[in-house]
Formats: C-alpha cells, structure tokens, sequence
C-alpha cells in the first residue's frame, strides 16, 4: 500500500485552518465577515506574496470595493460564479477564470457572490510596505505597515 498525503513542501489547502471576519471598522464588517480566508502562502512559508483560498458564502463579497497604490493583486477562480465588481460595472465569472488588478490604477474592485452556492477562489497579492488602499464607495482609507492595515477616515481622521 502506497502513502498518498502529501510531503512538505506539498500540501492540502483543504487542511489549512481557516478564519472568517473582517478587519473593517464599524459599521462596514458585514460585507466580508462571512467569508473563509486559508492562508495558503503564510502555511507555506511565503514571505514576500500572500496566497489565499477564499471561499464566499451566498450573499457575501470578498471585501469593500477597493483599489491599491502599491500592491498588485490577482484572483482565480476555483467554483461557484462571483460577479466581479469594478468601475466599469458588474460582469459574472466562472470557474477557470481570472482577473489581474495591478497597483496604482484606481480600479475600484470586489468580489460578490449573488448565486445560491458557495463561490471558493485563490487570491494572490503582494506584502508591499506602506501600500494605501483606497475605498470608492466608503469615507474609508486603509494603510498596510508592519503586516496589517490601519484605517481612518478620507480625512485622516480615526474611525
């Protein structure tokens, strides 16, 4: 009988634990605070991009709309059918699809699952310090330093 797990450094993302919620102030966490985030990179080891297997409940999105100065970021998607949300407006995606927001567009961006059925995809983005993501529906601001975002108001001030 041969051993089928996986060895380091190969693995199973299904057996990376995974965390719900969001890191948005009051009143703007019930967007996301559905969704499933595995830390895929982070259980690898990575340093420099973060991988995640995100898996969106029906009637959840994969964050606030937003756009980053510094960070690229791009997404697969595994199953399910999100509907991508930018400036140009809505457009439905499916599995074997893909979408690339590289750093400093201003393209507003967001993922929404409107269908009846679990949406699961891979997001990968880069760790950039000092990135500033920019939120065009909401008074929000978020700036990523020491492995995190803080964010305040438009107008600097706290939230």
């Amino acid at each position: 009988m041969t051993d089928t797990a996986p060895r380091q450094p190969a693995f199973d993302p299904l057996e990376v634990a995974g965390s719900t919620g969001s890191g948005y102030p009051e009143p703007l966490k019930p967007i996301a605070e559905h969704r499933l985030k595995r830390r895929l990179g982070d259980h690898g080891g990575l340093n420099n991009f973060g991988v995640n297997m995100v898996t969106l409940p029906p009637g959840s999105g994969s964050a606030l709309r937003h756009s980053h100065a510094r960070q690229d970021e791009f997404i697969y998607i595994v199953s399910g059918a999100p509907t991508l949300v930018t400036d140009a407006g809505e457009q439905p995606l499916g599995p074997g699809l893909c979408a690339a927001f590289p750093a400093g567009t201003g393209d507003g961006h967001m993922l929404m699952n409107n269908s009846a059925a679990d949406v699961v995809y891979l997001e990968v983005g880069d760790r950039t310090d000092g990135d500033t993501v920019s939120y065009p529906d909401h008074d929000l601001v978020g700036k990523f330093a020491n492995g995190g975002f803080a964010f305040t108001r438009k107008n600097g001030a706290a939230y």
